[in-house]
């Protein structure tokens, strides 16, 4: 395929696309098991059908179809764009971006992109079954990941296969070992947590992940109970939180994992009793990937795998690791501990100092999330004032409180200085898929 011919010409050694015997199961689609070689047939069925451009915006819905497609571009030689979201605004953005690629769905959209194309019924491809594993250039740009907006605008993260096979072996090593677990996740693929634990893992672990993308608990339980034992679910603070206040029971799970915002202890507690399990909180980037881990429930130390170097900066952390192209700056700020451990203390962009006085924005919504009848909450900040002030404003779901009776718990926890003016009762507060929080939304939200 091109990829072969590509990686002869790179002067890197081309590396598999995937690990593992053709027998092993990659995928679950609604309860049948599809192996290795039926998924390698779908791939070179796919890729044989693309388009001839350079790269192409997968916005696969179904799981499943979302990995064909995402192995099918980079067998392609073509790269990945993953967009922040699959709204049509951020589409657009990356598409300009890169003229002339094209975009790829499983379903029709009510507002398509242009150049869009139609992934075919992958059970009516005559493909067949696939034993040889194609090979990937090893510095082949597959992905290139756009980072949330969370805190400005999306910035483009390009990601080799050889970076991203180094980084899954490490997050395998850690979640997976032997057991070959059954994968459950509520995190879309394009984002690029959900890329890493349920795209990579199954192409380079030995993991088999559910097609679905459950997001309701008494769906999550369903996915969960479809698939055998052992069995793991990659979720997010946001959807973790509705598991337990649901009180919905689980099958037994092997364990969860969890990222995208800070998870609080006492979550982490109460997940782990209510579903007798462990929960690691895993912590990285975009630019980074996964470099560190943690059983929240027992842990405040982080534990950094022990091939990524961390280095405290004045602005933030300097990360390096052998697999990346240039050393990568975080905005968050840590304290280097024996062991490849580390504590955070909080981010650059998150610490605040307002009438002499400091907080950071971490503390402020764990105070905010405490309050007994907050069912979901956010303080963040305004555009400061003309006299250069920092404004706090704060969006809050708690039907049974008045705003006055949330800000006057919230002035029993902290300082006057920093409560939040205005604070806002919401129906639910403009997370996106993953549940993170869009600066761009939070602010329209208070229009």
């Amino acid at each position: 395929m091109s990829a072969v011919i590509q990686g002869a010409r790179s002067g890197e050694a081309a590396l598999p696309l995937m690990a593992g015997s053709e027998r092993r199961i990659v995928a679950w689609r609604q309860g049948r098991p599809v192996r290795q070689s039926e998924f390698l047939g779908h791939v070179a069925a796919v890729a044989a059908r693309l388009p001839c451009v350079n790269a192409a915006v997968n916005l696969c819905e179904d799981r499943y179809h979302f990995l064909v497609a995402f192995a099918a571009v980079a067998v392609a030689g073509q790269t990945n764009l993953l967009p922040p979201s699959r709204a049509r605004q951020a589409v657009d953005e990356v598409m300009a971006a890169h003229p002339g690629c094209y975009a790829i769905s499983d379903c029709v959209l009510d507002a398509a992109p242009p150049q869009l194309w139609q992934l075919p019924a992958l059970d009516e491809l005559a493909a067949g079954d696939v034993a040889a594993v194609p090979l990937i250039p090893g510095d082949q740009v597959v992905a290139i990941g756009y980072t949330s907006g969370s805190t400005g605008s999306p910035k483009p993260n390009p990601k080799t296969w050889r970076s991203f096979r180094a980084s899954t072996a490490l997050n395998a090593t850690l979640l997976v070992g032997g057991t070959a677990p059954s994968l459950v996740a509520t995190v879309p693929p394009q984002h690029m947590y959900g890329m890493e634990m349920s795209v990579l893992l199954p192409l380079l672990a030995d993991v088999g992940v559910d097609a679905a993308k459950p997001l309701m608990p008494a769906d999550i339980a369903a996915a969960l109970a479809a698939l055998p034992a052992p069995r793991l679910l990659v979720t997010t603070p946001v959807h973790l939180r509705a598991l337990v206040q649901s009180a919905i029971t689980l099958p037994e799970i092997g364990g969860i994992v969890c990222a995208t915002a800070p998870l609080c202890r006492e979550l982490a507690a109460a997940a782990e009793a209510c579903f007798r399990t462990r929960v690691i909180e895993v912590f990285g980037s975009t630019e980074t990937c996964v470099i560190a881990h943690r059983r929240t429930a027992e842990q405040e130390d982080w534990q950094h795998y022990p091939a990524v170097g961390l280095r405290p900066q004045p602005d933030g952390t300097l990360v390096t690791a052998d697999w990346f192209d240039a050393p990568v700056t975080l905005q968050d700020l840590v304290e280097l501990l024996p062991g490849h451990r580390f504590r955070l203390r909080g981010r650059n962009s998150d610490l605040l100092e307002i009438a002499g006085k400091r907080a950071s924005l971490a503390d402020l919504n764990r105070r905010l999330l405490a309050i007994e009848g907050v069912v979901d909450g956010v303080i963040f900040q305004r555009d400061c004032d003309r006299g250069g002030v920092q404004r706090l404003a704060a969006l809050v779901v708690a039907p049974d409180l008045c705003e006055g009776e949330i800000l006057d718990a919230l002035r029993t926890a902290t300082d006057p200085a920093f409560l939040p003016r205005p604070l806002r009762k919401v129906d639910r507060l403009p997370r996106n898929e993953t549940g993170k929080l869009p600066r761009a939304a939070l602010l329209a939200a208070l229009e």
